[in-house]
């Protein structure tokens, strides 16, 4: 049973055999450092940066769901980078909007 599996699985068309099954395995990585940033002082995040990992993440989710076959690594590893790219920009903006506000009360 367990032989049958693995077989199905090596020989998938998203499988261990393709480029399909690594790039976005290595692709985590990318998610990783970027929730390993969480702990980053958010004066630190890069506007730039975070838009593009967001904006990648959602882009390339939505077209992993109409290709043939479905590549759910894919999927998952997207919706990550959507993920902790979307957290990062809220991270900073709410950093810099809060920020903003307590100047101008201390300027008052």
């Amino acid at each position: 049973m367990a032989a049958s599996k693995f077989q199905a699985l090596w020989n998938h068309p998203v499988g261990p055999k393709t480029i399909h099954f690594w790039a976005p395995t290595f692709k985590w990585g990318l998610s990783i450092a970027n929730a390993a940033d969480f702990s980053k002082p958010p004066e630190e995040l890069s506007y730039p940066l975070q838009f593009a990992v967001a904006c990648s993440g959602l882009i390339w989710s939505r077209y992993c769901t109409v290709i043939t076959p479905r590549n759910w690594n894919l999927l998952g590893v997207n919706a990550a980078m959507a993920g902790t790219g979307v957290y990062q920009l809220s991270r900073k903006i709410w950093h810099d909007y809060s920020s903003k506000t307590e100047a101008e009360i201390a300027n008052e």
